[in-house]
């Protein structure tokens, strides 16, 4: 990939549609964030799955962008500090306790090279996003768009992306099962009133 030019060097435009990308993925990082904490706090129980299938499925169209586009260079070769890590520990427990029972899911560790399987977390992956997302954030809303633009670009090829996809995958199956595990009998009168004029 081609490394991005900043202004004063002829890539206004470019720099332009960076910046465009950065809104994005920050306006999606911050619905992300108050969904995930809200289903974590426990409100609304029952619509739990689909708003998390909603939250990552949009978060992953915004991450798609940032992988897609040019390797994010800032114009500084450091990245500013923003303060310690925000403590996500809270939110982890809260959101296994709420996903309890349906927490755990088997994951492929790299499907291009073999068919090893590993353990994971739906809250495990959904706090490590979380984290990846608000270090991004952090540097976005103290300024440094194109440092934000950069860590949430580096983050989403190295680790929260594949997070993503996986828990994403996860949530569609859990809620089919949710949806369409129904027992024989309930089928079949649900079927019958369907067909009765």
């Amino acid at each position: 990939m081609a490394e991005l030019d900043f202004p004063g060097d002829g890539g206004d435009a470019e720099v332009a549609d960076l910046l465009e990308v950065a809104h994005t993925i920050a306006e999606e990082t911050r619905s992300f964030l108050t969904t995930v904490t809200e289903v974590g706090a426990g409100t609304g129980p029952d619509s739990s799955i689909p708003l998390l299938l909603l939250a990552v499925s949009d978060l992953l169209a915004a991450g798609a962008r940032a992988g897609a586009i040019v390797d994010v260079v800032p114009p500084e070769r450091f990245e500013p500090d923003v303060g310690p890590d925000p403590d996500v520990d809270p939110l982890r427990s809260a959101l296994a306790e709420i996903l309890q029972g349906i927490d755990e899911y088997a994951e492929v560790v790299d499907p291009l090279l073999g068919a090893e399987v590993t353990a994971s977390t739906v809250s495990g992956d959904l706090v490590a996003i979380a984290g990846a997302l608000l270090q991004g954030l952090r540097h976005y809303e103290s300024g440094h768009e194109l440092e934000a633009l950069w860590w949430w670009q580096f983050s989403y090829l190295s680790s929260w992306g594949e997070r993503a996809s996986s828990v994403l995958r996860v949530l569609q199956v859990l809620l089919g099962h949710l949806r369409l595990d129904v027992d024989d009998d309930v089928a079949a009168e649900a079927e019958y009133d369907a067909l009765q004029p």
